[in-house]
């Protein structure tokens, strides 16, 4: 399929994991992909494998002039974007007790405050028919022990979906969210637990998972081309979860 010949696209987070697998997919399909991330290997990784149809760029999600310097790149390759991509954040876990002011800063500046000034900086630049796409979590639905903070960050990009389709609607834009359960991601290994420790977590949260597995990272990206194509037009601020039934059933 060729859904997105000739459109210019934006993913934020792009350089592992989830992101990277819809950067590859939308590429795949014909676009343009400007590439945001933080590391530099991670950087200098990505551009080389995608190639010519990627740009690919440093930029820190929770930064606020970051997020304004990303549409000015934007604007000065003279693009207009028809799909928005925002995965770029942080996952950090603990309980009320041990929860301090920096982890809820780094999570709120990065999932939060930093989506939403992106969305704030790249809206004059879409297309009329513009699709923007959140990466959630079913975080946000179910009482995790622990995840407390991460959790209210995705809700609140849930919410984002509905508030700013109502704005952005008379412009032609939408936003939906994917919010994706246990993922096979490079994210696991950023908890901070040792191995003992990280394999007894992924094995807790396997047990909970009804098809018995844990997701794969192009199954996110299928979804997410879905929902930034014309085909699902008439899908407007609402949450598509993919989790293998495991906050559903």
């Amino acid at each position: 399929m060729n859904r997105f010949t000739g459109k210019n696209v934006v993913v934020t987070g792009g350089t592992s994991g989830i992101g990277l697998a819809v950067a590859k997919a939308f590429i795949d399909e014909g676009a343009t992909v400007l590439v945001t991330g933080r590391d530099p290997a991670g950087i200098e990784r990505t551009a080389a494998l995608l190639g010519d149809k990627a740009i690919v760029i440093r930029n820190d999600a929770g930064v606020l002039s970051d997020a304004r310097a990303l549409a000015a790149k934007v604007s000065e390759l003279g693009l207009r974007l028809d799909a928005v991509f925002i995965n770029a954040g942080v996952a950090k876990f603990a309980p009320l007790a041990q929860v301090d002011e920096a982890l809820w800063d780094l999570s709120f500046d990065t999932n939060v405050k930093g989506a939403y000034f992106q969305l704030q900086a790249l809206a004059p630049l879409l297309n009329k028919g513009a699709s923007i796409v959140l990466n959630g979590s079913i975080n946000a639905h179910i009482g995790m022990p622990g995840s407390s903070v991460y959790a209210a960050t995705k809700a609140a990009l849930i919410s984002f979906a509905r508030t700013l389709s109502a704005e952005l609607i008379p412009q032609g834009a939408r936003v939906n969210v994917v919010s994706p359960g246990p993922i096979e991601t490079p994210l696991y290994g950023k908890l901070g637990m040792d191995e003992a420790t990280l394999k007894e977590t992924a094995a807790g949260i396997l047990a909970q998972v009804p098809v018995g597995r844990f997701g794969r990272s192009e199954e996110v990206a299928a979804a997410v081309l879905h929902l930034a194509s014309p085909e699902s037009a008439f899908i407007v601020g609402t949450e598509i979860i993919i989790d293998g039934g495991m906050s559903q059933l």
